[in-house]
Formats: C-alpha cells, structure tokens, sequence
C-alpha cells in the first residue's frame, strides 16, 4: 500500500473502550490500527501547504501546527486566547475572526480532568469529546462540569491550575508509567475550591461518569527517542502502537501533529 498527501492530526473515536485513529493524506485515509505491528515508512516531500483552506500557500515551516506565518498571524484559531481562553477579547470587539468565534468559542464547554500522565485539568468544545481525552493520551476522564463558553470554562480551569496540573509528561504517558487515579475524589475537593466561581458563572455539574480509554499498543518504549522529518525526510520501523498523537515506532516516536501540512509518503 502507498498512500501520498498532506497530513494532519489522527482523527480519533473510542469503540467498546479502545481508541482508534484513521490519518488522512488530502483525501485518502488509512486506519492506523490496522497497521500495528506492520513495517511501515513515510517519506516527507519537502512540502509543506499551508491548512488554511482559503489559503493552501506553499511555506518553508509550518506555524501553529500547519499554518503559514500570515495565516497564524490573522486567523483566531491560532491567537493566543485559543491556549489561554481566559484571555479571550471577543467582548473587546477585537477577535481575529468574528464569525468563527461565535461558533467555536460560543458554544458548551466541558471542564475535565483526566489522566495522562497523573491527574490534570483540562478544557474542550463538548463536540469534542472523547477526542481531546484520546488526543492527550488520557486512560481515564471525567467530565465534572459543563459550561456556556470558551471563556467561563479557561476562567475555572485557571482558578482550578492552582490545585491540579493542567499539563501531561508526554514522555510517562508514552512509555504507559501512569498510576491510577481517584478522579472522582479528585473532583469532589476541587469543586469545593471553587465553588463560588461555579455559581457565579452558573455552571452545571456533571454525574460522575468515567471514561476508561485502552489504546492499540503492543510495546511501550522504555526510552523515548523523538522523530522528526525536518532532521530525517524518511523515517521507518515496525509500528508497535498508538497513542496520544504518536506513533510508536521500533526506532522512536513520531508526534503527528507536530508535523500537520507536510506532504508525506505513506508505504507498507
């Protein structure tokens, strides 16, 4: 099999509790899953197109996971307030892209916490669920509360970062080192942190309902050795799994999001 385009992040679902990916080159899409344990190899191109599809310039680098530099410079969903969404200046009249704002930041937002590589916090769009949680890697998580916006769920994630980490050790997720987690625990004494700001922001609490995510690995790596196109355009080995973003390759892991809009060849 030979599959050429430009890629993007592995689209994911959960089914029966295990996470599955598909990767997209422009308009083929192969499942991931079903090439664990084959010998695989991708050939970068030497292009990189820009994921703007009003845009699709040709750029020398890739900005804001697979942006030209003037499409990460005008485009919202690549402002800062997108990492820091309780930054968000739509109320200023000043968001990049109205439209889009109202769309993607104006609409239910789940506050969660997850385990990737211990306990955090985190924010996403509800439509993006389990996605996000499959996306960082996460075995389990628990929704705890929903809100109305981008912005009331950055606001009590960031009254919450000062009780519970918001970030993952990518490398202990990807070599499967997670302890267990009391999530449920967890969110009871965090909500009590904040309990005046979930009123006031009318936030409504969720049952507590985890989501247990497997993944299709057969080896973790011990060591985790970082593989990257812009130092190799050919990169290769058997596929020993996937999670998170990554592709668990025998000679190192491949963060596939990292490398969004490059033109790959995919060969089995």
């Amino acid at each position: 099999m030979q599959l050429n385009g430009h890629i993007n992040k592995m689209q994911t679902s959960l089914e029966e509790g295990m996470a599955h990916y598909k990767l997209s080159f422009d308009d083929q899409q192969v499942d991931m899953n079903s090439l664990v344990g084959q010998h695989i190899e991708f050939t970068f191109n030497k292009t990189i197109q820009c994921a703007n599809p009003e845009c699709k310039r040709i750029t020398p680098k890739s900005y804001s996971q697979g942006y030209c530099f003037p499409c990460a410079r005008s485009l919202a969903r690549c402002d800062l307030c997108i990492m820091r969404p309780e930054t968000c200046h739509y109320h200023l009249g000043t968001c990049r892209e109205p439209e889009w704002g109202l769309s993607n930041c104006f609409t239910s937002h789940i506050v969660y916490l997850a385990n990737s590589s211990g306990a955090k916090v985190g924010i996403t769009r509800k439509t993006n669920t389990p996605s996000r949680w499959i996306d960082q890697g996460a075995i389990s998580a628990l929704p705890i509360l929903e809100v109305k916006t981008r912005l009331e769920s950055g606001l009590i994630e960031k009254a919450l970062k000062s009780f519970i980490t918001d970030k993952t050790n990518w490398r202990t997720m990807l070599k499967n080192e997670t302890e267990p987690a009391d999530l449920v625990t967890a969110k009871v004494s965090l909500l009590a942190e904040v309990s005046s700001l979930v009123d006031e922001l009318d936030a409504k609490t969720l049952p507590d309902d985890i989501i247990n995510i497997d993944y299709p690995v057969l080896k973790y790596p011990t060591k985790v050795v970082s593989l990257s196109f812009d130092k190799n355009p050919v990169i290769s080995g058997v596929l020993n799994g996937v999670k998170g973003q990554y592709l668990l390759l025998e000679s190192g892991v491949l963060n596939v999001r990292k490398f969004s809009s490059y033109h790959l060849t995919l060969s089995t």
